[in-house]
């Protein structure tokens, strides 16, 4: 009976258990539920509280920093759009290449004797310039001139014979083909005549190329072969090389684009002047004239190539030299120009900041028509006599307040009494005053 009793509670203890847990489970996802909710609370509070700190006073704090950059005034460089001849020519890389180049080279073989010029020497077209023996060549003329009298005396000979024969002929003393022979003979010694005239001349030719002159006019450079050498035909440098530097030519490229503006001037007859400068394009070395246009176009760079005469009297240009090339295709009578500089480039195209009366600033479009070095055409945007800004636009927007400098800017550009304390020796480099 007791031991039913015990079974008995102990089966209604772990419902009793159980029973009170669950209570204990909800109790905690309340508690779990409420901290969230706070939590959430909380940082909704300091987001809020942190967000009004920041943009509370927005509309006050963006409003002065609006007024205040758009009442900074701007030091900038302007200059003064003008009217003005504007001659448009295309810039280029090129080569000095002689007219004509001769490496002077021995036409028959033999010891070099002398040599009569001097390296570096001007010469002119059929001067002596060296001497191969002669010995050799003048043995062969004597026996080509022994040979030819044999042959002229054997001629005249039978020349003689055949007049006998014909005179007998007349009287039947002798038949006719004894005439025919003799005719013959006449015509082969004849042929035997020429052709020793033939090795004479040929003798005396040999002779002739043991003095070697000048081929062209030019300028002769470095001897390659000193007396006492044998001169031969083989040798692949010869004995000196001759380069024509009076007129000289120069071979340069341009782009493709502008091959109808160029081929028109030629076409026209008209002189395009070409000018030769250094390096740095400061220092020009001659001026000439364009010769001819090749014949086809390198499709692998789009260039054409370009011939120029320059006449080099004071011999300012040597064979292969590179120089820069300047040639005008086109002269704009009255252009409106402005400074390469005040041109920008934005969602709009090109354009400039045009300064206006109340020393604020515009943004203008402008059309380019041509560009040359420092200056830019235009053909509408800006009238003459109006200013446009140089230098500082970078902090410019429309309706920005400026002002100007008047010791950098155009049209006389006079540099200030003291670079350090306005550009520190340099125009691009403008001090800003600070905000």
């Amino acid at each position: 009976f007791m031991n039913s009793n015990a079974d008995a509670d102990s089966s209604s203890s772990p419902k009793t258990t159980m029973n009170m847990a669950k209570p204990s489970k909800k109790r905690n996802f309340s508690l779990i539920a409420v901290g969230i909710l706070f939590a959430g609370l909380a940082m909704w509070l300091i987001l809020g509280r942190s967000g009004k700190v920041q943009s509370g006073g927005d509309p006050q704090i963006a409003t002065k920093a609006t007024n205040s950059a758009s009442q900074r005034v701007m030091p900038v460089v302007v200059s003064r759009v003008r009217e003005e001849k504007l001659d448009l020519s295309l810039s280029a890389l090129g080569t000095v290449t002689p007219l004509n180049a001769v490496v002077v080279r021995g036409r028959v073989e033999g010891q070099l004797m002398t040599v009569l010029f001097e390296e570096g020497q001007t010469v002119k077209q059929g001067e002596l310039l060296a001497q191969i023996d002669p010995r050799p060549f003048e043995v062969q003329v004597t026996l080509a001139s022994g040979q030819l009298a044999r042959d002229q005396a054997l001629l005249e000979k039978a020349q003689t014979d055949l007049e006998r024969y014909q005179t007998l002929l007349q009287q039947e003393s002798i038949s006719g083909q004894l005439v025919d022979n003799q005719v013959s003979l006449v015509r082969q010694y004849k042929a035997a005549v020429q052709a020793s005239q033939g090795n004479l001349d040929n003798a005396k030719l040999q002779l002739s190329y043991t003095q070697v002159t000048a081929p062209i006019n030019g300028r002769v450079g470095l001897r390659q072969v000193t007396p006492g050498n044998v001169v031969r035909l083989s040798d692949p440098n010869g004995i000196v090389a001759i380069t024509q530097l009076q007129p000289v030519a120069v071979v340069f490229s341009i782009p493709e684009d502008s091959l109808p503006k160029v081929m028109k001037l030629l076409k026209g007859g008209e002189r395009v002047a070409v000018e030769a400068y250094d390096r740095s394009q400061k220092e020009k070395l001659a001026k000439g004239r364009l010769l001819a246009a090749d014949n086809q176009i390198d499709p692998s760079t789009g260039t054409i190539k370009l011939k120029a005469e320059f006449p080099n009297t004071d011999n300012t240009l040597f064979a292969n030299q590179f120089v820069n090339i300047k040639m005008a295709v086109e002269t704009k009578a009255k252009a409106t120009v402005l400074p390469s500089a005040a041109v920008l480039r934005g969602s709009v195209g090109n354009f400039v900041y045009v300064v206006k009366a109340d020393q604020t600033v515009t943004v203008r479009p402008i059309k380019i028509s041509a560009v040359q070095g420092e200056l830019t055409a235009i053909d509408q945007g800006v009238a003459v006599g109006e200013n446009v800004v140089v230098e500082g636009a970078d902090g410019l927007r429309e309706g920005t307040k400026i002002k100007v400098n008047d010791a950098l800017s155009s049209p006389q550009k006079t540099q200030p009494e003291k670079p350090s304390e306005k550009t520190g020796g340099d125009a691009k480099r403008v001090e800003r005053p600070a905000a």
